[in-house]
């Protein structure tokens, strides 16, 4: 169990008390989060693009487009700052200054580096199809020829990531408590509702039952 920074410039400097350098904790955050804030400078002018991802073992994986600047950029060995975040609810204080949330995050920086090989990058693009739904790898037409020429994978290690989490109610000053204001928590969450049919589809074609569990865990009915 890594308890440690994996780095200097990993090390949380804000709150320190709400780090984590586990890999269960960082993992379990990045498997439940489904999109990801890529940070790249191109000529000093730096671009935050969201993107979809998925994990193999201690390494992220993300595509796009080969004619894309951010996936130039990234094959080109230049340094990233991915982040996660799941927002997990609204902690409202007698104070603003005390007014937070509750959450979740990641903070991943290294280098991404282009994959070439093509079992690894096939694998790569499952586990980003199966990271959005288990297990949709399986039930779909793969990648032709054309469609993995124009795709790029990159993959990011996650030797310098690191996570903070804050639970609980506000931190009120004593001083604050008599306030006639309200304080407390409202908790949020990813809600997951009805699957809307393509217009093509035929009749006939039920949703995968992967999909209603997914429902279930996110509080769908």
């Amino acid at each position: 169990m890594n308890t440690s920074p994996p780095s200097e410039r990993g090390t949380v400097r804000r709150l320190p008390q709400r780090a984590s350098y586990e890999e269960a904790v960082i993992h379990s955050i990045l498997d439940e989060g489904l999109v990801a804030h890529v940070g790249v400078a191109v000529e000093g002018q730096p671009y935050v693009l969201p993107m979809v991802y998925g994990r193999i073992g201690r390494h992220l994986y993300l595509h796009g487009a080969s004619v894309s600047r951010l996936a130039r950029q990234l094959a080109q060995g230049v340094p990233v700052c991915l982040t996660v975040t799941l927002l997990d609810g609204l902690v409202l204080a007698r104070s603003a200054f005390h007014h937070s949330a509750n959450y979740r995050s990641v903070v991943v920086l290294g280098t991404a580096a282009l994959v070439t090989d093509g079992e690894e990058k096939t694998r790569a693009l499952e586990a980003i199809t199966d990271h959005a739904l288990r297990g949709r790898w399986a039930e779909v037409r793969p990648p032709n020829a054309q469609e993995l020429k124009a795709t790029s994978v990159l993959r990011l290690p996650l030797d310098e990531a690191s996570a903070k989490v804050r639970t609980g109610p506000p931190r009120d000053d004593v001083e604050d408590l008599p306030l006639e204001c309200w304080a407390g928590v409202l908790p949020l969450r990813l809600l997951a509702l009805p699957p809307e049919p393509a217009p093509e589809l035929r009749e006939g074609i039920q949703p995968p039952a992967a999909l209603f569990e997914y429902r279930a865990r996110q509080g769908g009915s």
